[in-house]
Formats: C-alpha cells, structure tokens, sequence
C-alpha cells in the first residue's frame, strides 16, 4: 500500500463554496475521497463572484510583501494547465485570457512612482520592463492623451472569475463530491483536541477532516476556541462595470490606471476596480466608491463617457492579519485552513487546491505553503487579539 493511501482519510467536509472550496472539493473528490462542501448560500457568490479575476503575481506586488511572491508566481504558473484540466472536467470555459497587463503613468509623479515600483520587481526577479508613451498607445490607443509610459508585465493575465466557480461546481460535482447549498455551518464539531465534523441546522455531520474555507466569513463558524479562529476580516471592494461593443473595444489588456484597474471581458464588458475600504460586512454601494472609480477610468480612457453602466456591485475580500492566505493545519488537528487571500483569491485558486488536497492525502504541506501555516499567528504574543467580526 502507498503512503498515501495509508494516510489519506475517507470523508472530508469542506465549509465554503468559493472558488477555494469548490476546488479543493474537486481535487479530493477526483482523488477518491468522499467529499462533502457546505455553502451557507449559494456556491461562488461572495468574493469569488465579486472579484475581477486578475492573475497580476507581478504587477501588484507591494512592498513588505516579498515573502508572497514565491506562491503567487508558483500558482501563476499553474493557471494554463489548470484552465485547460478545469474545462475538461466540466465541459465549461473559463475564459483564460493571456494578453498581458499594463500599468499607465499619467503625469511625471506617475513615472516616478512606477518606476520606483519597477525596481523593486526587478529586484525580485520578476518579468516586467518599463515602456515609452508610444508603445503603450500603440497596444491600448484609446487612452488619454497625457500618457506618458507605464510598466509591461508580459505574464500577468486574467481569467473570468464567475465562469471559474461555475466550473468548479460543475467539476467537484462530477467528480463526486455532494455540494449542500443555503447550508450554513453553525459550528466545527471539535472533541478531544481534533476537528471531527460540522452542524449544520442542528443536525451533525462527521468526518476525518474539516477544510475552512469560508472566507471573510471564516472567523464566524463556532465551535472553534478563541486561538484557532483564523484572523480573517472583511475587506469591501466596490466595482462597475461598463458596456463596450465586443467586436471593437476600447481595450484589450488589464490596464491599472491611477486609482482604479480595467478590465475587458470577452463579451465587451469593462470591469472597473475596485475600491479598497474597512467597512466590516457592508456590502452597500456608495456614491463616493463610484464616483471615485469612474473619475479614474474617465481620466485615463476618456471615451468610456458614453458606455452604459451595466452592473454595479461590492465584494468582501478575506483579509488576514498580515494580508497574506493561511493554508494547511494548524493548533487542532483534522483541521485546515484555506482562507485569507485577500486580493489574490483567483490567482492562487490553483496551488491552494493542489497543496491543501496533498497536504490532507499526505500529511504534508508544501515547501511553497509552509510559510503561510496558522501557527504564524499562534506563535505571537497577540496570538489571540480579536479582530473585526
């Protein structure tokens, strides 16, 4: 018998259905696992929904964030595989789209402040270059006339974030696993130090293994003890999305602009974001988040004054104590952690899934996660500090 198959439990529940849940559901289902996912409501409407589906392990990159660079890039390199696997498994697209990305500079401080940015990405290695006002008109000429040059990162791309939980339903749903939707999970079942199964409308279910996978709402299942709640909260993030005619757009790559990001769907819309605000749970739309999303698309690409707006809607980041994701065990064990993306929820879909479902089959974490464990938070002195819930 292998090692795997001498370690690996037989039933895992999964708390979540977003992207994350449902792909580690996948993953452990089509592994033989007997998988079953709670989704409090329906699967890939939260964040995974809200988000605008940016693959940007380059282009985004900040400082004191180096220590993420290794997992992004990691899963960035993941993606065309994954994508085409995913839409095998479900017979769905996900729109994978691989023009690269842009980042404008509109005004002399613009060019100044990204080409500052520019030296810490070269730094780390990373592939992108800076390239004059001609060069990025001659990809993208719809935009303002006060450009002045941005940075080109070749391998920062995007995916269509909605059509990517639609085929991970699909995908974890043939593979086996049993999806329970407008499930909410009251509380983690733990007895004698271990994880051993949820409840859900008072009913309990058992398992070997439990996966947290709830997002912003992660740190509000009960059942949990104070030190093994994950330091998770609500980051809100407004967006807009405008109409283009999709034989002609006004834009082809992800563009990040002063204040705001675009990006071109396939099907012509242009997705404008997206606001960044400590709000708690308030999902509402303001004015002011919208105002200040249009002001910054306008000024960069003036043409969009006459596109209608055809949606507009907020989301909630899972935001961790340092921003950064927490995967794999933690103090209790039979339980993982698969929460607190933050911005990069789409992006490290991928190598979420794969080192979480190995670290469940194995017993071992990957050398790319272990930085990202929750016993980071559990060795410091303010290991138990609430955080806003």
């Amino acid at each position: 018998m292998s090692a795997e198959a001498s370690s690996r439990p037989d039933r895992a529940i999964i708390v979540g259905g977003g992207v994350m849940g449902l792909s580690i559901a996948w993953r452990l289902a089509a592994r033989g696992i007997d998988v079953t996912l709670f989704e409090a409501g329906r699967c890939g409407t939260g964040a995974s929904h809200a988000a605008a589906g940016m693959l940007a392990a380059c282009a985004e990159v900040e400082p004191g964030e180096e220590p993420l660079v290794p997992l992004n890039r990691a899963s960035q390199a993941l993606w065309p595989d994954f994508a085409r696997e995913l839409e095998a498994a479900s017979g769905l697209a996900v729109d994978l789209r691989t023009e690269g990305t842009l980042v404008c500079a509109f005004s002399a401080d613009d060019q100044a402040r990204l080409k500052h940015h520019l030296a810490l990405q070269q730094r780390l290695g990373l592939p992108v270059s800076w390239l004059e006002a001609a060069e990025v008109r001659r990809r993208e000429p719809f935009l303002s006339p006060g450009l002045v040059g941005g940075l080109w990162s070749p391998e920062d791309h995007q995916v269509d974030n909605r059509k990517l939980a639609a085929a991970l339903y699909v995908a974890a749903g043939r593979a086996g696993a049993t999806i329970h939707e407008d499930s909410p999970v009251e509380s983690i079942v733990v007895e004698g130090g271990r994880a051993r199964g949820v409840v859900v409308r008072g009913q309990r279910t058992d398992a070997d293994v439990v996966v947290l996978a709830a997002g912003a709402w992660s740190r509000r299942i009960g059942g949990l003890p104070r030190a093994a709640l994950p330091p998770v909260r609500p980051v809100k993030g407004q967006l807009v999305a405008v109409q283009m005619d999709p034989a002609a757009p006004l834009l082809s790559h992800v563009t990040w602009v002063p204040g705001a990001y675009l990006v071109p769907r396939r099907d012509g819309r242009l997705i404008i974001g997206a606001t960044v605000e400590e709000k708690g749970f308030d999902t509402r739309m303001t004015a002011g988040g919208v105002l200040a999303l249009l002001d910054a698309a306008w000024r960069a690409l003036p043409a969009i004054e006459e596109l209608p707006i055809v949606e507009t809607w907020a989301g909630l980041r899972p935001g961790s104590r340092d921003d950064a994701p927490i995967l794999g065990p933690g103090e209790i064990d039979g339980l993982v952690y698969a929460t607190g993306h933050h911005r990069n929820g789409i992006l490290l879909t991928p190598i979420t899934s794969a080192v979480i479902a190995d670290q469940i089959l194995t017993g071992q974490l990957a050398e790319v996660a272990r930085p990202f464990t929750f016993t980071r938070f559990a060795s410091s002195a303010d290991a138990t500090r609430e955080v806003a819930s």
